[in-house]
């Protein structure tokens, strides 16, 4: 599947670098089967599910992916792939970043040398590890 070559026009997508790579213009009717075809989790999100593409930290609808055609396979990436390098694989649900963002939120305890006693790890021998 990711490696039979899509059978829509493509276009040049560039990066900041100049580079390029071939996007292919997929019409909003066929944009549903190609997300089915290409992603490779489950479930499938639907094309109106919100994603945050992780390099980019960024917000995007699901419709709004792109593919790309590189190194001889369809890539599914995200609408800022140019800006950050994210495919697929670097979508996250919205509900699931902002569940993320509250953890990293949390304000826990740092941990120190003090709270371990070093010298009784230190003589320990290799037969009473486990």
């Amino acid at each position: 599947m990711l490696e039979e070559r899509l059978p829509y026009e493509t276009r040049p997508l560039y990066f900041p670098s100049g580079k390029y790579v071939e996007e292919f213009i997929i019409p909003d009717e066929d944009r549903e089967l190609v997300l089915a075809r290409l992603y490779p989790f489950t479930p499938i999100p639907k094309l109106t599910d919100r994603m945050i593409d992780i390099h980019t930290d960024k917000v995007f609808t699901v419709k709004d992916f792109r593919v790309t055609w590189e190194y001889g396979m369809n890539y599914l990436v995200s609408p800022y792939y140019p800006e950050g390098g994210g495919t697929v694989i670097d979508w996250m649900e919205e509900d699931l970043a902002a569940d993320e963002s509250e953890e990293d939120d949390w304000e826990g305890e740092d941990w120190d040398d003090d709270d371990f006693d070093m010298d009784d790890l230190m003589n320990l021998d290799d037969e009473n590890l486990f």
